[in-house]
């Protein structure tokens, strides 16, 4: 059996996939391993680079259905590896990471085990997160992270640096890097489609911690994201607030989504009074559907639980 399956899902990351591949065998510290990559519809030079390289399994794409659906694509054919690492391609693995997070998956009731990332620079990227609330939501809105973020009831973003530095479980983390280990794959199931990006990582660490599995963060092993276009491009901030008032309304009420949705629009409405052009895309995805990406037009489903 194969210790490791390494999932990638990729879209015109041509810039970016040659630095992920060039960490992997420092990264894995000679763990036996397979690569599935899942190109979804790239138009530049990312297949050739990776049929380049040699070492992956590619399976191309002719559309974009997003990240969750080529992870979907991807587990199935990994059924004889003991855990699957799903990366995004701006990711470089440190020295060691993956044994690291392979040992911490060992742990009795870890499902899920997600690294420490630090950006380009070297400094901890905020990666951990705890579940949204009504409460954290409002005081982002009126408050703003930077404030929230010094106190931990009211902020959905761990920012305490001690807990960077610990082992702990949490509630879920980016989904820019998580091992999953095969029971939990196989309890949890398929990643959630109609999320296309953004959400789709929540939704997947709550139902793995419905079904009895630990979310744990290891600080031994360390990756390297490159990251950070969410919050600057119109489109993409658009599909983060209409996504996390989605992964919200499928789990509570009608009362608590609605304030949780006008807690979302406030938010977005505030920042986007002060000039921030994609905030005020998101407010108005929020309040117009018809404004909103493409990828998110057929995605309002309630999705049976």
């Amino acid at each position: 059996m194969t210790d490791v399956a390494l999932v990638v899902v990729t879209h015109n990351s041509a810039d970016h996939i040659g630095a992920l591949l060039s960490s992997l065998d420092s990264g894995l510290g000679g763990v036996s391993s397979r690569l599935v990559v899942v190109d979804n519809a790239s138009t530049d030079e990312t297949v050739a680079r990776l049929r380049a390289d040699g070492r992956a399994e590619i399976v191309v794409r002719p559309d974009n259905p997003g990240y969750a659906a080529a992870i979907n694509v991807a587990i199935p054919r990994t059924r004889e590896a003991s855990a699957v690492l799903v990366l995004n391609p701006d990711l470089v693995l440190g020295p060691g990471s993956v044994p690291a997070l392979l040992a911490a998956a060992r742990e009795p009731g870890v499902g899920i085990v997600v690294p420490q990332m630090r950006t380009p620079e070297g400094a901890i990227y905020r990666s951990l997160r705890r579940e949204p609330t009504v409460g954290r939501a409002l005081a982002t809105a009126f408050a703003g992270g930077r404030v929230t973020r010094r106190f931990p009831s009211l902020s959905e973003t761990v920012d305490e640096e001690h807990l960077y530095q610990e082992r702990h479980d949490v509630d879920w983390a980016t989904g820019a890097a998580m091992l999953i280990t095969r029971a939990c794959a196989d309890a949890t199931g398929a990643w959630d489609e109609s999320f296309f990006l953004y959400s789709e990582e929540t939704d997947y660490a709550a139902r793995a911690r419905y079904s009895g599995f630990r979310v744990l963060y290891e600080p031994s092993a360390v990756v390297t994201h490159v990251g950070g276009e969410a919050m600057t491009s119109p489109r993409l901030r658009s599909m983060m607030a209409v996504n996390r008032v989605r992964y919200y309304r499928r789990r509570h009420g009608p009362m608590r989504s609605a304030a949780f949705y006008a807690a979302a629009l406030c938010s977005e409405l505030v920042r986007g009074a002060l000039g921030d052009r994609a905030a005020l895309a998101a407010a108005r995805a929020l309040i117009l559907p018809g404004t909103r990406p493409r990828e998110l037009a057929c995605s309002d489903r309630r999705i049976p639980r």
